[in-house]
């Protein structure tokens, strides 16, 4: 494979977004979990607002993994795998809707801090593709951290 990254680039692009998959479908989980069981007076709004963002999470795990193939390199794909890379502990129980929102700040903020950690090789090998993804997904996660904190009024 002759992309104009060498091998060792992008093994270590791969698996810097690898664990940004795990973050990302572990993420996806908690929300969808929470949209089925949110319960309060604040249910509709939430119920949709995380039906929204477990969407658009779907999509973003997708975009994620192809570029990890794109690389020359197999995406994660089992909950065991996701559980080893995943800086996004499990949500326990279930929560009232106002720790939901917490949790799901945190998430999104960790989602941040694991794209942020990427750049430098990115930057070093040149891989313009996955520094736009990885730009996407920060604007994203940062809009997404911020409505939610909106919530908390925080």
């Amino acid at each position: 494979m002759d992309i104009g990254i060498n091998e060792q680039d992008r093994q270590e692009i791969a698996h810097g977004l690898s664990r940004l998959l795990a973050d990302t479908y572990t993420l996806y989980l908690k929300t969808h979990n929470f949209h089925w069981n949110v319960t309060g007076p604040m249910f509709n709004t939430l119920h949709l607002m995380f039906e929204t963002h477990y969407n658009e999470l779907s999509l973003a795990v997708d975009l994620i993994a192809e570029r990890i193939r794109a690389l020359g390199h197999y995406a994660p794909g089992s909950y065991a795998e996701y559980a080893k890379l995943t800086s996004i502990p499990e949500a326990v129980g279930v929560p009232k809707a106002e720790d939901m929102i917490a949790q799901l700040v945190d998430g999104h903020e960790t989602l941040c801090r694991t794209a942020r950690s990427i750049f430098p090789i990115v930057d070093r090998a040149a891989d313009e593709p996955t520094a736009d993804l990885l730009t996407q997904r920060l604007q994203t996660h940062e809009k997404t951290a911020w409505m939610l904190r909106a919530l908390l009024d925080k």
